[in-house]
């Protein structure tokens, strides 16, 4: 016997043929023909078989039946096969002493549960033979080789399940394994996703309380400007209230003062109209006695005459005596007269340090003023020109080197200077621009350049001095005194040179107090514009300077005094207009800058910014520097 996959091949030891039944098959059958072989052999085994007693044949019958469940059990396990398997047995074979012939024994696996055992030891060998006898003819070979193949067919089968279940089960545990594997590699790598998401859940929250940080701090930025545009809005009130009252009080002293002088005119008048009548009829009495008394009349007359002249020239010698005190000769307000004697003594006495540290010092401070000019000359129309030089000379004002008093008089004398000389508008805005940028990080600047600008124009005060031949024994003292400067041939200079110089000084002024930079405060600025105009107007007389310098601030100020004081400026513009311009003489009424003056009212030029007040951004390389 030799098997092949798939199929068995048997050798039968004895011969090939029983009673004429082959006992070699064909491994090639099909079951269908093996069924019908199979019927074949049983019925001749049956035919040749000698059934002993009719319970054999029933229970041959039995044993058929159950054969034939067996076999469709078989046909219906092995459906679908390659091939039918059969292993024969060597004791399947009984061979017999007398004959040569080898008989075929079939044998068949079946149960004996019904079998009855005797356990008397005697009657074994009786009831075993008996059994052997009746079950002998019905264990076909047939039967015997079926079973054995569907035996050798399940434990095939069975060893191929328990191969197949152990290869299941590695790769069962190989899976499961792979599966802890992915699972615990799942479970890191969603512990790492959730490490980032916290992670980006911080620099979220992070970021969010840094905005709402951020967001608050600008809040309340703005609130602690409003806090504070509104505490200024409320202290400009009170100071503006405050100067309104002040000017009402100063109105009705004046106005007080001014009732006084009337009634002491009076009386005086009254006085001497009764000396008069007195001398008089004196005079009638006695004529000696009347020319004596004339006499010392005139004498008196002249005494008295000299003293209020002495009087005259020590008031305009020191400039701080009122209106009413001077006999209307200086022209000005109690305030301002204050405010410029003020300013004019902190000048005098910063000048006087001045001296002694340059006295009490061997120190050279030429080259130092030198940078200083260099500057100011060196600046152009720009407002980047404006930032660089003022930053250069805060840098130079602050040197330790140098007495920063020292410094400011020559920053203050060279920025004065730059109005003896023809300037454009556009350079006065750079200059004043300049002067609140310097001033707004050292504010003694300010002081001194208005305090210098006072000196060398009154009507910057404002102040008027009105001519008098009692007071002023020539024409040249009275020009001394309003201003006027002296030549280098000793001549002082002509009234159109100073007019020029005079205009030049105002338009500064007026381009300082309507500066506004953005960050930086302007000690002297539109609310002193303001006021100036005010005193100006209350005390000065219409003639052909105050004309002039009346127009020369106002072409400078007037957009920003509009843009700040609206309807009010507008009302003092028709003031100058209706009480000003038109009481001046016809001659004054024709020249050049009244029509000016007036055109500039009517057609309301201070409504449009001056091309000149914004200063360029970048200027050609080959613009003209301010010398």
């Amino acid at each position: 016997m030799f098997i092949e996959w798939g199929r068995i091949h048997l050798e039968v030891r004895c011969s090939k043929e029983v009673r004429g039944i082959a006992c070699d098959p064909d491994p090639d059958w099909s079951f269908e023909g093996l069924i019908s072989e199979l019927s074949e052999l049983e019925n001749k085994l049956t035919y040749n078989l000698k059934i002993s007693s009719s319970s054999a044949k029933t229970d041959g019958r039995e044993i058929s039946k159950s054969k034939n469940k067996e076999v469709q059990k078989s046909k219906d396990n092995n459906k679908g096969s390659r091939a039918f398997v059969m292993r024969l047995s060597d004791e399947d074979f009984e061979f017999d002493d007398h004959r040569d012939e080898k008989v075929i024994v079939g044998g068949r696996r079946f149960a004996c549960a019904e079998l009855f055992l005797s356990d008397n030891e005697d009657s074994d060998d009786d009831s075993v033979v008996g059994v052997e006898t009746k079950l002998m003819p019905r264990a076909s070979l047939v039967d015997r080789a079926l079973s054995e193949i569907t035996n050798d067919r399940q434990l095939a089968i069975m060893d191929k399940i328990r191969s197949h279940k152990m290869d299941l089960e590695m790769t069962l545990l190989n899976e499961n394994e792979k599966f802890a594997s992915n699972l615990a590699n799942t479970e890191k790598n969603a512990e790492r996703k959730r490490d980032r998401e916290r992670n980006f859940d911080r620099q979220y929250q992070r970021k969010i309380a840094e905005a709402l940080d951020t967001h608050l701090t600008a809040v309340q930025r703005d609130h602690e400007q409003k806090s504070q545009i509104e505490e200024r809005r409320i202290i400009d009130a009170k100071v503006r209230e405050e100067a309104q009252r002040k000017e009402r009080e100063e109105r009705e002293r004046e106005e007080k003062r001014r009732q006084e002088k009337i009634k002491a005119d009076s009386e005086l008048q009254a006085r001497v109209e009764a000396e008069r009548a007195e001398a008089e009829k004196k005079a009638a009495s006695l004529e000696a006695e009347r020319k004596a008394a004339a006499l010392e009349a005139k004498r008196k007359a002249e005494e008295a005459a000299q003293q209020q002249t002495s009087v005259l020239q020590s008031s305009l010698s020191q400039s701080t005596e009122s209106v009413w005190r001077t006999g209307n000769l200086v022209k000005s307000t109690e305030t301002a007269i204050k405010i410029e004697e003020k300013r004019l003594q902190m000048y005098d006495k910063v000048c006087a340090d001045n001296r002694a540290l340059q006295m009490s010092t061997n120190m050279d401070y030429n080259a130092h003023e030198r940078n200083i000019k260099r500057n100011i000359r060196t600046m152009r129309g720009s407002q980047k020109s404006v930032s660089d030089k003022a930053e250069a000379l805060l840098h130079l004002i602050n040197q330790q080197s140098v007495p920063q008093s020292i410094s400011i008089m020559m920053f203050v004398d060279m920025i004065v200077a730059q109005c003896n000389k023809p300037t454009d508008n556009r350079s006065l805005y750079a200059y004043g621009q300049l002067a609140v940028l310097v001033a707004s990080q050292v504010p003694p600047v300010m002081d001194m350049l208005i305090a210098k600008l006072n000196r060398v124009c009154i009507y910057t005060v404002p102040k008027h001095i009105s001519y008098s031949k009692s007071v002023f024994t020539t024409h040249e003292e009275y020009y001394n005194a309003i201003g006027f400067e002296q030549e280098e041939d000793g001549k002082i200079e002509s009234v159109d040179s100073f007019i020029g110089r005079m205009t030049s000084c105002m338009k500064l002024y007026g381009a300082i107090v309507q500066t506004e930079v953005r960050r930086f405060q302007n000690l002297h600025g539109i609310e002193e514009g303001w006021a100036w105009l005010a005193r100006f107007l209350n005390a000065l007389p219409p003639n052909s300077y105050t004309a002039v310098a009346l127009y020369s601030f106002i072409e400078m100020a007037g957009y920003a005094l509009y843009k700040r004081f609206r309807n009010q400026f507008m009302k003092v513009l028709q003031i100058i207009e209706r009480d000003y311009l038109d009481v001046l003489p016809e001659d004054l009424k024709s020249t050049t800058a009244m029509h000016n003056f007036r055109d500039y009212l009517r057609s309301k030029q201070f409504l449009n910014e001056p091309e000149e007040r914004q200063l360029k951004t970048e200027v050609l390389s080959s613009a003209v520097e301010f010398y």
